[in-house]
């Protein structure tokens, strides 16, 4: 399945809640789910079906999906990791989910969004321990330093998402320097810690059917 490339802001409408998929607009009046809040189309506005069963677990799955920016074939993988260990399926799955190296560097402060962030990890601007990393996926561990490249530290988009994030709560698992552009994990993240619109247990319910 080819990763979707449309308007996101139709995919949070479709689902009627914020996914965050834009940024700043997410947190202003601009912001779809506030200006129209129901499913895009003629029929958007019809009394809509309630979802049950399985519609309702594959509708946790593809906000997961969504918001972390992940195809299906890679989402199920981290699925089979978290239920291969030891605790709770469905928080080991989101663990997994937020230690990728373009969240972090959405929650440090990078990028105004998880897309964007994909995109300053893949064109080499973030390195972990003093080491260029371009892959979005990487999964980063307790201890590791991510900070910006030298030499792309006066980029725009670093100063406009420095102050972007400055009005955001930061992760407590994480150890930020904004000005520095840098950021250090100190902890695994736990479940309360990471505050979206997901049921977790529903997701694990679909697939170890």
């Amino acid at each position: 399945m080819a990763r979707y490339t449309g308007a996101v802001c139709r995919l949070c409408r479709r689902d009627g809640v914020k996914l965050f998929l834009k940024g700043s607009r997410c947190f202003s009046e601009k912001c779809a789910i506030d200006k129209r809040n129901f499913p895009p189309g003629q029929h958007g506005q019809a009394r809509a079906k309630k979802i049950v069963g399985y519609g309702l677990q594959l509708r946790e799955k593809q906000k997961a999906k969504r918001i972390y920016f992940t195809l299906e074939g890679q989402f199920r993988e981290y699925y089979e990791k978290a239920n291969q260990k030891t605790g709770v399926t469905g928080e080991l799955l989101l663990q997994q989910l937020e230690r990728r190296l373009d969240n972090v560097a959405y929650r440090i402060g990078f990028a105004i969004s998880r897309r964007q962030a994909r995109q300053v990890v893949r064109h080499g601007h973030v390195q972990v321990n003093g080491r260029k990393v371009n892959i979005p996926s990487y999964q980063v561990k307790v201890g590791d330093v991510i900070e910006i490249r030298d030499k792309a530290k006066k980029m725009e988009i670093l100063e406009t998402s420095k102050q972007f994030a400055a009005g955001l709560q930061s992760p407590m698992w994480l150890q930020i320097d904004r000005d520095a552009f840098s950021g250090k994990v100190v902890a695994l993240p736990k479940r309360e810690e990471i505050q979206l619109p997901v049921n977790e247990q529903l997701i694990v319910e679909l697939y170890s059917k």
